[in-house]
């Protein structure tokens, strides 16, 4: 593209940051919410909920900006991203650094309003985000480590919340990276001819022929682990019933990739998101209802 036709800085780094693309915030607010109101027993504290919305659109942001500064030499090759900003040319590597450092600083600004567990567990989380890119070099999971990441919310969410993580929590973190696994596989399905051709590894790749008999054996899994959360946690009607509508969006989501077709694919991935929200609004029914 000719740098004298490109769009102004701001929005070329809010193309960086995936703000126009809001999917990976809303699969990474959820769970966040999830473990902010069982952590909370239905009533989190609202300066904590305020930390951890904003600190969900700072680091997904700063995860875009490092994953992108990580493939932009690969990007390119790849018909869905071979125009984002930085692999086109129309942001520089520096700039990327500089937005990322300028995203996590701020993240880390609103942690430390927090106690001192979870700014030592925020540590941990960043370096999770920064470090994810990289695994799609060495690894067919890099979804897995997604999912490490992303899930690294709950623990943080129970940590801010009542000053220690309950061992119950990590019930739920294994549901979010479980889901993660679903989605992101179906997200890598839709890259998979390009990224066999470049080298980059996906659980699309490593599944193969048994992509679709493993994401509904994960997506069985999923709903496994919510009816333990909701064991563990002693939810109740209003938690069950968003946990059994969830279930029925992913016997559709199974339908949208019955022929692996890419839109479709990536259709079920985007459509994942209300998997999250179902679930959301059954854990708040069942503290308003007990």
């Amino acid at each position: 593209m000719d740098r004298s036709l490109a769009p102004p800085r701001w929005v070329l780094y809010a193309r960086l940051m995936r703000l126009d693309k809001p999917i990976g915030i809303m699969l990474l607010l959820w769970p966040t919410l999830w473990a902010l109101w069982i952590a909370g027993q239905g009533h989190p504290r609202p300066w904590v909920v305020v930390v951890f919305v904003a600190g969900v659109v700072l680091m997904r942001s700063a995860g875009c900006v490092i994953n992108d500064f990580a493939d932009r030499d690969f990007d390119r090759h790849v018909r869905r991203t071979a125009e984002r900003p930085l692999t086109s040319g129309l942001v520089s590597p520096k700039e990327a650094l500089v937005l990322f450092a300028v995203l996590a600083g701020l993240a880390l600004l609103l942690v430390f309003t927090l106690n001192g567990l979870t700014l030592a567990l925020a540590l941990v989380g960043a370096f999770l985000a920064v470090s994810y890119p990289f695994t799609k070099r060495i690894t067919h999971l890099p979804q897995a480590y997604l999912g490490a990441a992303f899930g690294w919310a709950v623990p943080m969410a129970f940590a801010a919340q009542t000053d220690a993580v309950d061992p119950r929590a990590w019930w739920l973190f294994a549901v979010v990276l479980v889901w993660a696994v679903v989605y992101d596989t179906m997200y890598a399905m839709v890259d998979r001819d390009d990224d066999l051709k470049i080298g980059i590894k996906s659980t699309a790749i490593l599944f193969g022929r048994h992509d679709r008999l493993i994401i509904g054996l994960l997506q069985l899994l999923m709903v496994g682990l919510l009816l333990q959360v909701g064991r563990v946690f002693e939810l109740g009607l209003g938690y069950h019933a968003g946990v059994a509508v969830a279930a029925g969006l992913m016997a559709y989501h199974q339908w949208l990739i019955r022929d692996r077709d890419p839109q479709r694919c990536f259709r079920a991935f985007l459509h994942n998101q209300w998997i999250g929200l179902v679930i959301f609004l059954g854990i708040v029914l069942d503290y308003l209802w007990p």
